[in-house]
């Protein structure tokens, strides 16, 4: 399967980037097994993942622990163990915690030395019929869509393939080199699972994990600022291909920090994502 929609083989800046179709490759010996490749490479070190495509992977296998008709997932937690190497990873799932309208699912992720994420997921019964809610309590809102965005926006990389080339960001306030709060629009290009389409949950996660980045406050060059967890809250599951970070960072000396962001799609306002930073200088 190609990219999920785009111009195949092209960057974020229009430039030609080669690499595979997908981030991760199914093992066809092992179904819980999959083969990273180079789009999943992360800003912070050339031979570690992104934290946003093995979120990804997480929801992936979430959503194909034990499916049942008219349940949604509706927040994910990922606790980031430690770096994620660019190689084979290995997804094990169980449903945790049973239930007739709310279920708990956890998922970890491996390498063949051990866990690098670990993910708790809250399952809910959908209401049917839906629920006769007043109008005037649901949230609404909207932030100006991807069309509205200057254009696709380069990402302060070395690297010729990585995560920055496997999605696009269309900033409406903000940049990458333009310290403080971002309105970011971002869109997969590629599939997360080769042979996928990406579900609603797979593209809130990627995108959620960039909050840190497209609202950082400090310089790329000069500082670290990783996160160790991601949690995701979803009131309603995004509709479309793009999905837009409203998102601010929240530094402090004593090298702790905070990354909110406001989750949209093009229909309004969909949920939020929270990321916990280390901060500290660049050695």
């Amino acid at each position: 399967m190609g990219e999920t929609s785009g111009t195949p083989g092209s960057d974020t800046t229009g430039h030609e980037a080669p690499g595979p179709a997908a981030f991760y490759l199914p093992d066809a010996a092992d179904p819980q097994r999959f083969v990273s490749t180079e789009l999943t490479r992360g800003p912070w070190s050339p031979d570690a993942q992104h934290a946003g495509p093995p979120s990804a992977l997480l929801g992936h296998a979430i959503e194909r622990c034990e499916p049942r008709e008219g349940f949604q997932v509706g927040r994910v937690a990922v606790e980031i163990l430690g770096p994620v190497p660019l190689e084979p990873l290995t997804v094990r799932t169980r449903v945790a915690r049973p239930g007739r309208s709310v279920e708990l699912i956890e998922a970890t992720l491996s390498t063949e030395r051990g866990p690098v994420m670990r993910a708790n997921a809250w399952r809910f019964k959908r209401a049917d019929p839906e629920l006769a809610l007043p109008e005037h309590i649901l949230p609404t809102g909207a932030r100006p869509g991807p069309e509205h965005a200057p254009g696709a926006t380069p990402f302060p990389s070395e690297q010729p393939v990585g995560f920055h080339t496997g999605i696009e960001y269309r900033f409406v306030t903000g940049s990458f080199v333009e310290e403080g709060p971002a309105i970011c629009w971002i869109r997969l290009r590629y599939p997360i699972v080769a042979g996928t389409d990406p579900s609603p949950l797979e593209r809130a996660l990627a995108a959620a994990d960039s909050g840190n980045g497209v609202s950082s406050v400090l310089d790329w060059s000069s500082y670290l600022f990783i996160n160790t967890d991601l949690t995701v809250t979803l009131h309603r599951q995004p509709v479309g291909e793009w999905v837009c970070l409203d998102a601010t960072t929240y530094p402090q000396p004593h090298g702790i920090g905070l990354a909110e962001s406001v989750l949209f799609d093009e229909k309004g306002p969909l949920g939020r994502g929270t990321q916990t930073l280390f901060l500290a200088p660049r050695t």
